[in-house]
C-alpha cells in the first residue's frame, strides 16, 4: 500500500517512509491512496487479544515490514500496560459504557500510538543506521507518550514544544523529570496552536528536515492514526452482541485526531452507528459540525487543557475525504483557512458525525454526577464526553485520561484527591526544561545545538 498527501503534490510514499517523513513535502498529511474493505475479515476478529486484533489490522497497511517484525514490535508496545485487555469497557448503566484508554505507561490515550510509534523509530535505526530526532508539539499528553514511546531507544532525541503554564503540572512533570540526556522539553509562550504552527514552520524547512533528519510523533503522523483505530475495533467487540451496531462512540477531541481514527475505521468496515465530536469550549468543531463555519477564535484555558486547542491539524484529513480526494481544493481551503481563520463549507453534511460543547461550569457538574451516581471517577476531558446524555439510545464513551493527572479538579468536585504512584514519584524530582520562542528559527538553532 502507498500513501498520499492531503494537497495532492508529492509522489506516493511507503508505510516506513509516510511514519518517517511525518509532514508531508507539499505541507499536507499522509493519507492510505484508498482504505481497503476489512469488514468481512472483522468479523473473525471476536474474541481476539489486543494484540492479535492490532496485528490483524496494521498488516494491511504496514505491508513494508516483515509481518513477524511487525508482530513483535506490537508485542512491546503493548506490554507495559496495566491491564490484560489493554483497554477495557465498562458498563455504568443500562445503555452507557466507558471505554478505558489511561492504562499504559503515561495514563493517556495517547500510548496506544506512540508505544507503537517509538519500536518503528527503533526499528527503522537499527535498518537503517541512521540516528533520529523527533520533533513534536503538545498540549499535554502527547508530549509525555512520546517521551515513555521513545524512552531506552538508541540513536533518538526527542524535543518537545508545549505552551509554558498552560498545561496541567502534573502532565509538565511527566516531560519535564525523566532525567534523561535525549529528551528537551521546550516551554514556549503563546498557546498549543503557537507551538503547532512554529512545529509546522519547522517541518516546511526540508533541507533542515534531511540535515538533522527530523521527524513527528504528533497526530500530524500517519502511524499515530492507524494505531488508534485499533481499540475502536477491539471495544466494538466487548460491547453485547445487540448493542454493537446501535451505539454512538462518543469522542473527546480537541485535535480531531481520535475521532478521525474511528472514522476511519467505520470507512474501512468496522460497523459503527455514528460518532459525537465531545469538545470542552474551546469549540472550533463542534462550531464547525454545527454551522458549517471554520472559525478559529481565541483559545482560552480550560480545566481539559488538551483540548485547549482552535487549529484542529486533522480536520485536514477528513477535509480530502469531504471533497473527494481533490487534493488541489483542500489546498485552496487550508490556504483560505491559514490567511483569514475562517472558510465557509457549503453542503456540509457530515453524515455519522455530530458534536457537542462543554464549557468548565458543566465539566465540574458532570464530574459531581457522575461521581454521585455511579461511583465512577472520570477526568475533565472525559466528562466532556457525558454532555447531551441520551438513556434511550446506547452510547460509548472513550475516557481519554486517568483522573488522578488532575488532582485539584477532581479533590474539588469530589471530595477525594486521586492520585497514581508513577505521577506520585514525579513530584519530588527536579525539573528541566528550557524556554524558546515558539518561532521555527530559534528552534532549528536550538535543534542544531543539542544534536
Amino acid at each position: 500500500m502507498k500513501y498520499i498527501s492531503t494537497r495532492g503534490q508529492t509522489d506516493p510514499v511507503s508505510f516506513s517512509e509516510a511514519v518517517a517523513i511525518g509532514l508531508a513535502p507539499d505541507g499536507g498529511l499522509y493519507l492510505p491512496e484508498a482504505l481497503p474493505d476489512l469488514g468481512e475479515e472483522m468479523k473473525g476478529w471476536e474474541g481476539l487479544t489486543y494484540e492479535e486484533t492490532c496485528l490483524s489490522f496494521l498488516k494491511h497497511f504496514a505491508t513494508d515490514v516483515d509481518c513477524g517484525a511487525l508482530a513483535e514490535l506490537v508485542d512491546e508496545s503493548y506490554r507495559g500496560f496495566a491491564v490484560e485487555d489493554r483497554a477495557p469497557v465498562r458498563q455504568l448503566d443500562e445503555n452507557l459504557w466507558v471505554l478505558e484508554l489511561f492504562h499504559g505507561p503515561t495514563l493517556a490515550f495517547k500510548d496506544f500510538a506512540l508505544q507503537l510509534l517509538g519500536n518503528l523509530y527503533a526499528h527503522q535505526i537499527q535498518r537503517t543506521g541512521r540516528p533520529l530526532n523527533v520533533l513534536v508539539a503538545t498540549s499535554g499528553d502527547t508530549g509525555a507518550a512520546a517521551i515513555q514511546g521513545l524512552l531506552g531507544k538508541k540513536g533518538v532525541n526527542i524535543f518537545i514544544l508545549y505552551p509554558n503554564g498552560k498545561i496541567a503540572p502534573l502532565q509538565e512533570r511527566q516531560m519535564t523529570c525523566t532525567g534523561a540526556d535525549n529528551v528537551f522539553p521546550l516551554a514556549i509562550e503563546g498557546n498549543f496552536d503557537d507551538a503547532q504552527l512554529a512545529l509546522k514552520e519547522t517541518f516546511s524547512d526540508q533541507d533542515f528536515k534531511r540535515e538533522v533528519n527530523l521527524s513527528a510523533v504528533n497526530s500530524i503522523n500517519l502511524a499515530r492514526l492507524l494505531a488508534q483505530c485499533v481499540y475502536y475495533i477491539f471495544s466494538y467487540w466487548q460491547l453485547p452482541e445487540g448493542v454493537r451496531d446501535l451505539a454512538k462512540f462518543v469522542v473527546p477531541t480537541g485535535n480531531f485526531g481520535n475521532v478521525l481514527s474511528g472514522w476511519m475505521a467505520q470507512k474501512a468496515g468496522l460497523p459503527l452507528k455514528s460518532f459525537r465530536v465531545a469538545t470542552n469550549q474551546n469549540d472550533i468543531l463542534h462550531r464547525l459540525f454545527s454551522t458549517g463555519i471554520y472559525r478559529a477564535h481565541q483559545v482560552t484555558a480550560s480545566l481539559a487543557p488538551s483540548m485547549d486547542i482552535q487549529v484542529a491539524s486533522n480536520f485536514e484529513r477528513f477535509l480530502f475525504y469531504f471533497l473527494g480526494g481533490n487534493g488541489d481544493k483542500v489546498r485552496s481551503v487550508m490556504s483560505s483557512i491559514r490567511k483569514s481563520g475562517v472558510y465557509f463549507f457549503e453542503g456540509f453534511d457530515t453524515d455519522t458525525l455530530s458534536s457537542s460543547r462543554t464549557d468548565d461550569h458543566d465539566i465540574r457538574k458532570i464530574i459531581c454526577a457522575v461521581f454521585e451516581r455511579y461511583g465512577y471517577v472520570i477526568d475533565p476531558h472525559t466528562a466532556c464526553g457525558f454532555t447531551q446524555m441520551d438513556d434511550e439510545h446506547p452510547q460509548l464513551i472513550l475516557s481519554t485520561a486517568h483522573p488522578a493527572k488532575f488532582p485539584d479538579t477532581l479533590a474539588e468536585c469530589t471530595g477525594n484527591e486521586p492520585t497514581h504512584p508513577s505521577l506520585e514519584v514525579l513530584k519530588s524530582k527536579p525539573e528541566t526544561k528550557f524556554e524558546v520562542p515558539a518561532q521555527a528559527d530559534a528552534i532549528k538553532t536550538f535543534i542544531r545545538e543539542h544534536v
